[in-house]
């Protein structure tokens, strides 16, 4: 397993977001999902294998591949996909569908073919969308082999009767289901489990945006030290989840709080799905976060459709895995059609969802019980030099309050989460101050 453990510097409350998430950083994520985004990728592949080749020059991997036909939970590992070309050529010889244009085109996971036929035979075998008819759909048929196109309806519309040559050059053969693992060590054995999924192709916001997100926190994280050991996993979705479930009980028993990221490059939400729990740890640390990130956080409940949320939260594994989003999926215009293209995404909204994840991060890390070295009364703070440590600090005001409530809660038993949801201020603030009436000697870990 490669292993990031060479850990040096561990941040204090309100660092963990410039270490993590450090200004600017939303013009790389956008570059690198640039970079991945021509890539043809499907649940098997070579284009499931370009894409960790792309995350290689990030961070170190250990990848895995298994066979086809494998025994996989309640699945097989399914045949591998290999896509070479693929087109319709009118009566002039001219490609009116081309594959090489845009990946979109080829129903994902179509079996090979190469015949004539007229545009009526032809119609059976495309996908379109009538109700958005400038776009193409994105179309899959991994367990129920078939061929096909997809195009704009406009463009249907435009084809002429006669005879057309159509060529789908793939194979649909043994292989393997390919997926990838980088785990960034921390002082415990317990895990943050952190997931993308790897299956899509050309769509920029789901998932190149989860991927470009993932694959820069495990590399900012490198040099940090952490309570927690981090399992960044890039998978095809479903079949990945689960064919890594399957392989890896006995360390799924260590995963304590999760979260699989998707969609995370629009201008929606933010949203998280919570955990089948609806109670856990990363439920209540990701409404936090997001609450007081935006005034548009969406927090909804757990549902068995989605991403791979659901795997995780199986009745065998209960796992506490959310689901972090922008725009919730299925619910944007551009959700899997050629309008989530590059333009859809914006670097300003990964940055910001960044940010998300290194502050809930932050939670898990320095979330701690303390209690008062002086819990009869409200101490003095002023002569202990605190009010004016904070002086004419633009937030002065939640910070005091922030100390006001730490003390008063302080009895060992409530968490800095809980003081945070109770006094209805960001976790940063509360930690902040809990550190510095710790180093005035007013606070002791409990």
């Amino acid at each position: 397993m490669v292993r990031s453990s060479d850990v040096r510097k561990t941040p204090t409350p309100g660092e963990w977001s410039q270490s993590l998430a450090p200004s600017g950083i939303g013009d790389r994520l956008h570059a690198f999902a640039a970079e991945i985004f021509p890539i043809c990728r499907s649940i098997t592949g070579n284009g499931v294998r370009e894409t960790l080749s792309h995350i290689e020059r990030i961070i170190p991997l250990e990848r895995t591949e298994v066979a086809t036909g494998t025994p996989v939970l309640d699945w097989a590992v399914p045949k591998e996909w290999t896509i070479r070309d693929a087109w319709i050529k009118n009566a002039a010889g001219e490609r009116v569908v081309d594959f090489r244009a845009c990946s979109l085109h080829v129903l994902n996971y179509s079996t090979p073919i190469r015949t004539r036929m007229s545009l009526q035979e032809l119609k059976k075998n495309i996908f379109t969308l009538p109700e958005e008819p400038d776009l193409i759909p994105y179309r899959t048929s991994y367990y129920q082999e078939r061929w096909g196109f997809c195009m704009t309806h406009n463009a249907l519309q435009t084809l002429p009767e006669g005879e057309y040559e159509v060529c789908v050059d793939a194979d649909l053969a043994p292989g393997s289901l390919s997926y990838a693992e980088h785990v960034h060590v921390g002082e415990r054995d317990e895990e943050v489990l952190l997931q993308a999924h790897i299956c899509h192709p050309s769509l920029a916001n789901d998932n190149c945006s989860g991927i470009a997100l993932l694959a820069h926190l495990a590399a900012a994280m490198h040099g940090l030290g952490t309570k927690y050991t981090y399992r960044f996993l890039f998978a095809p979705g479903t079949i990945g989840a689960i064919t890594w479930l399957s392989r890896n009980y006995e360390t799924s028993r260590r995963i304590k709080h999760g979260i699989v990221m998707s969609c995370v490059g629009d201008a929606g939400g933010p949203t998280y799905k919570r955990t089948w729990r609806g109670n856990s740890m990363i439920d209540r640390v990701m409404a936090h976060v997001l609450t007081h990130e935006t005034l548009t956080a969406n927090i909804v409940d757990f549902f068995p459709y989605g991403y791979d949320e659901r795997q995780y939260n199986s009745p065998g594994f209960r796992l506490d895995v959310g689901l972090f989003q922008r725009s919730q999926f299925a619910t944007f215009p551009e959700y899997h059609t050629s309008a989530d293209n590059l333009d859809f995404i914006k670097p300003a909204h990964l940055e910001a969802s960044m940010r998300m994840a290194a502050q809930a991060i932050e939670v898990l890390e320095c979330d701690a019980r303390y209690a008062s070295t002086a819990p009869q009364g409200e101490p003095q703070l002023g002569r202990r030099g605190l009010y004016s440590a904070i002086g004419g600090d633009k937030d002065g005001y939640a910070k005091n309050m922030a100390m006001l409530w730490v003390m008063n809660m302080a009895d060992g038993r409530h968490s800095l989460l809980d003081i945070a949801e109770r006094a209805k201020l960001p976790f940063a603030t509360v930690a902040g101050m809990a550190e510095a009436l710790k180093e005035s000697g007013l606070l002791v870990p409990a």
